[in-house]
């Protein structure tokens, strides 16, 4: 549920406060913008449930100031900043909001910090399920650059939605509004999560996203905290390098996705998912799907007391996969976006799982139902031992890259295909 800004003066008309002063103020509406999502996450519900495992408790941000650190793929002079109540149960309070290039750590510079403003306010009420964009403000966003959205919450705010796995250092302050506070002494909680800042998007005519989106693999699973290693992030600076400044590349990746089925720990469906958390950002024209190595796994893991992040454990075959596959892609071209269909890489599996990927990949290369394929399975499987990763491209679980493996990702895509020649 998108939100209009007519609608959000009437949501935040209770809860304005006085502002802080900053350098800069909001930029005005600008008639015909041209925008593209240079920087994205996708979020999932945390299990709501006691005794949860250390993994999936929530910080405590009732009152305090969340400070999240993004890397825009592309620069602009004018941005705007999204936020997302999805799967919220209450209104997600907002109080005060700033974005300032990122000084290490918890630090930013106070002299480019910008106050975001949501309909001319500096308070937004956003209902449940509810997303929304900021007003434009002039930043003047560069490419690579780490910047730090920080968000003075609601004094009854939970965190009940998050991306996971950020393989990203963020912070919480002590109590109390830290939005304007350049320093790092008042975040005295770290946390490696995102939550309720889904996207940056910039101003940019002739400027294109391409949109990354799967499981663990494309979420960075085990890639180095707080480098952008994933192969998106790779990926966004080879296109730098070899096509100009006009593509962004955003990681909508969510650890433990499945193509066809939900969990409590990680995400809907892809399938059901893909529209809003692809589909729905500014600019995508491209999109890459690498899925199904989790519908092929879970099914059969043994049953857990208590939280079971892998239920249901769906059945599945390789014709389940495909007919995924085929609702995804069509989901796509009605849109207009072209879909590029990713082979699921080497894990290792029994043989009876095996040959379910197997199959799969034989669709993929073959059917000529995507776009473009991009052929990780050839990329990064050892040519001694094909149903396994090379040793150099495993982490060292036998399923996600190393570093050097999601490079050699990002390496393997060919560029005609992702940039839409």
């Amino acid at each position: 549920m998108k939100i209009s800004f007519a609608t959000t003066a009437a949501l935040i008309a209770s809860i304005g406060i006085a502002a802080p002063v900053f350098a800069q103020q909001s930029a005005p509406q600008a008639s015909g913008a041209h925008w593209v999502t240079s920087w994205a996450t996708a979020l999932q519900s945390i299990p709501q449930r006691d005794a949860l495992p250390p993994l999936y408790r929530a910080p405590e941000v009732a009152g305090r100031t969340v400070r999240q650190i993004v890397y825009p793929t592309l620069g602009g002079d004018v941005a705007r900043v999204r936020i997302s109540n999805l799967y919220g149960r209450a209104p997600l309070v907002i109080q005060a909001m700033a974005i300032a290039p990122s000084a290490g750590g918890a630090a930013v510079s106070q002299a480019e910090s910008v106050r975001v403003t949501f309909g001319g306010r500096e308070a937004v009420s956003l209902p449940p399920g509810g997303e929304l964009d900021s007003d434009p403000v002039r930043i003047g966003l560069k490419r690579g650059a780490p910047y730090a959205i920080s968000s003075y919450m609601g004094a009854e705010q939970k965190m009940v939605a998050w991306h996971r796995v950020s393989s990203q250092v963020n912070y919480v302050s002590r109590p109390g509004d830290h939005v304007a506070n350049p320093s790092s002494g008042a975040f005295v909680q770290r946390f490696t999560q995102y939550a309720w800042v889904t996207g940056l998007a910039v101003e940019a005519p002739g400027g294109q996203t391409i949109a990354a989106i799967g499981d663990s693999i494309t979420d960075g699973m085990r890639s180095s905290l707080n480098e952008n290693r994933r192969w998106p992030d790779a990926l966004a600076r080879r296109l730098a390098r070899e096509q100009g400044a006009h593509l962004a590349v955003i990681d909508l990746g969510i650890s433990g996705n499945r193509l066809l089925s939900d969990s409590p720990c990680y995400g809907e469906a892809l399938e059901r998912r893909f529209q809003r958390d692809a589909l729905g950002h500014a600019g995508v024209r491209t999109a890459v799907l690498l899925i199904g190595i989790n519908d092929i796994n879970f099914q059969s893991m043994p049953p857990r007391a208590g939280l079971d992040c892998d239920y249901p454990h769906t059945q599945v075959n390789a014709d389940d996969l495909i007919a995924g596959y085929r609702r995804v892609i069509a989901a796509a071209h009605a849109r207009g976006v072209r879909l590029l269909g990713a082979t699921i890489t080497p894990a290792a599996l029994p043989p009876e799982r095996e040959a379910i990927r197997a199959k799969v990949n034989q669709w993929i290369r073959t059917s000529g139902q995507f776009d473009g394929v991009v052929d990780f399975d050839a990329a990064l499987r050892d040519p001694a031992d094909p149903l396994r990763l090379r040793r150099e491209y495993d982490s060292g679980d036998h399923i996600h890259p190393s570093d050097t493996g999601y490079a050699a990702m990002a390496n393997a895509i060919p560029l005609e295909a992702i940039a839409g020649k």
